[in-house]
């Protein structure tokens, strides 16, 4: 049976009209307060940023790839170096994911483009195929055959050292019928057990391990996958695979999802993190959340800001030529205190890497604020009226 001596998760307030709830999250790297965003420092490194930058605007966890670190720089080299935390110089909580997504992501398409109703259904011939050991694929570095069962996925995530790992699962995609998608879930519950296996064989109090539920858009197919993975000892939860078409069915889906896991656990929401979906996510129970968008988008000049269309700035724009205000009035990051709008389209149009930088620094930013401002309410006991009040503006 698994045991984690070393984490706890407690929950300090409950809202009264939602599901929101308030929580710390204990680890060997320090403790952090829910609901949070985990920044994605995929291949080790926030893309232009730092770990500096993420003391500055308050990041409390990051989160890597075991995927891409298993074959750049591989986890032997990860480990040989002392850990992932010692690797990047980060020394709060971190968080890697088992490579499952990249099963899905090679072969059918990303959970963005599913959200967004594009569903990619094209293969990556770089998956070669999946099978009950595992999945085959040939590395997009140098076309190397690998095969990354549960076993290895929890070897490699043991060597590269996060506090909070994952087992391994197949993402199903959103058009794959409703029997693939059970007899996926049922391989990914076997997975399961074979990840716990494998994680109790090594052991040492250092990690926590969260089980992932699958079931597609199939409410009954998500109970059982909930209920299956809240009777075994995973640590926590994470909330996986397609969530539906739109945003609408995708809120329906967590929803029904919620109501069948075990309440005292923490729960992840993998790769959401819209200001919508948080704000909906959160209402349901969700504690974690992890996206690229916020600094995907900062690299194309883009600047999340509350009172924005779709809250984004696009600092490209000619209008912002010689406008001498601060990116963002509500914002205290250092790019919004010392720069104007003026010099970062500047840094755009000149295609200087400054601009970049500047505004990953304050996109991180306003997410930090953002998930602030909800623990506030919630610990306030008004999570809805400020919720109601974000959407105002």
């Amino acid at each position: 049976m698994s045991d984690y001596p070393n984490f706890r998760f407690d929950i300090t307030h409950q809202d009264s009209d939602t599901r929101a709830r308030l929580g710390v999250l204990h680890t060997p790297h320090g403790s952090l307060e829910t609901p949070n965003f985990i920044f994605c420092a995929t291949k080790a490194a926030i893309k232009a940023g730092g770990p500096r930058d993420l003391e500055e605007i308050q990041a409390d966890i990051i989160l890597s790839n075991t995927y891409h670190l298993m074959l750049q720089p591989t986890a032997e080299i990860v480990e040989k170096m002392g850990g992932l935390h010692k690797f990047i110089g980060w020394d709060k909580p971190m968080f890697t994911d088992s490579g499952g997504f990249q099963i899905f992501s090679l072969g059918h398409g990303s959970v963005a483009e599913e959200v967004k109703g594009t569903r990619n259904t094209e293969r990556n011939k770089t998956l070669l195929k999946i099978t009950e050991k595992g999945a085959e694929f040939r590395a997009y570095t140098n076309g190397e055959k690998h095969l990354l069962t549960p076993e290895r996925s929890i070897d490699i995530q043991r060597r590269l050292g996060a506090d909070l790992i994952v087992a391994f699962d197949e993402c199903t995609p959103f058009h794959v019928d409703k029997d693939y998608t059970a007899r996926s879930m049922h391989m990914t519950h076997r997975w399961a057990e074979r990840s716990l296996a494998e994680f109790d064989r090594g052991n040492n109090g250092a990690q926590a391990m969260y089980g992932i539920v699958q079931g597609g858009v199939y409410e009954d197919l998500r109970r059982e996958a909930a209920e299956y993975i809240s009777s075994r000892p995973f640590f926590a939860h994470a909330v996986g695979g397609s969530l539906g078409a739109d945003k609408a069915q995708m809120y329906d889906v967590v929803s029904f999802t919620m109501q069948y896991l075990s309440p005292e656990r923490p729960v992840h929401l993998l790769g959401i993190g819209g200001v919508d979906d948080i704000w909906e996510g959160v209402s349901q129970g969700i504690d974690t959340f992890d996206c690229v968008s916020p600094t995907r988008i900062a690299r194309h000049g883009w600047a999340l800001v509350r009172w924005g269309k779709k809250y984004r700035l696009n600092l490209r724009n000619s209008r912002f030529r010689d406008d001498p205000e601060p990116l963002d009035p509500e914002c205290d990051c250092s790019t919004c205190k010392t720069y104007s709008r003026a010099y970062l389209h500047h840094l755009f149009k000149a295609g200087e890497f400054q601009g970049m930088h500047l505004l990953t620094v304050h996109n991180m930013r306003f997410m930090t604020r953002l998930l602030q401002t909800i623990r506030q309410a919630i610990k306030d006991n008004r999570f809805t009226e400020a919720r109601r009040e974000w959407f105002s503006v």
